[in-house]
């Protein structure tokens, strides 16, 4: 196994309905550590679209900063993405939950047509051009397919969201628990985990596969 790989990881906050998934980012975390490389996690410093009651499901009237909510699950150690520099790193990746598709891109109201953020388009775009790779867990891989088109990925089996990515431009491909989606012309890894009725050792597998699959390329 190829060690001391320098893997950037992108959150969106902290939480599955407005951030980050934190199985899928602490798990992915895990599987560089556990295999011998580093990571260093940013957040964009902007402003949730929304923040949603975890235990109710409900909007809660009130504002929260998507890289001060994913400093939690960095355990404070993170930065600000406009320190993001393609040249200190060997890969990136991107844990799902629904911030990716409300806070990094507007993909839950807009699907197809959605916007991305600047700084995480300028960023995937960075990365795409020196040909590093890209992973992405759940749905973050329709972000990667608006903003690297004719990428082949794989969010599961959802036909809603692989017609968005096939409306994009990319491709979607089927893919099951733990399974991995390649697309080595791109360089881009994904897995489907919670897009799918997964455990939590499910997720751990995918996230590990992924990461495995990262350090090779």
């Amino acid at each position: 196994m190829n060690t001391n790989k320098k893997i950037a990881v992108v959150l969106s906050g902290s939480g599955v309905y407005d951030g980050s998934e934190i199985h899928e980012a602490t798990l992915a975390l895990y599987a560089i550590s556990k295999n011998g490389g580093e990571y260093q996690i940013f957040a964009p410093n902007i402003d949730q679209h929304h923040v949603v009651n975890h235990l109710t499901g409900e909007e809660m009237a009130e504002t929260r900063n998507v890289l001060v909510e994913a400093a939690r699950i960095a355990r404070g150690n993170i930065k600000d993405l406009k320190e993001f520099k393609a040249g200190d790193f060997d890969a990136i990746l991107f844990p799902g939950g629904f911030g990716v598709a409300k806070n990094l891109c507007s993909l839950a109201f807009d699907g197809a047509d959605c916007n991305v953020d600047s700084g995480i388009e300028n960023v995937l775009r960075e990365m795409h051009k020196a040909a590093k790779p890209i992973a992405a867990l759940c749905i973050a891989p329709a972000l990667i397919a608006k903003v690297i088109t004719g990428a082949e990925v794989t969010i599961g089996s959802d036909e809603g969201t692989a017609g968005a990515i096939e409306a994009m431009g990319s491709h979607h491909k089927k893919a099951g628990h733990g399974e991995v989606v390649i697309d080595t012309k791109n360089k881009i890894v994904t897995t489907p985990c919670y897009m799918l009725d997964a455990t939590i050792a499910q997720i751990g597998e995918g996230a590990e596969n992924v990461v495995k699959t990262l350090m090779e390329m």
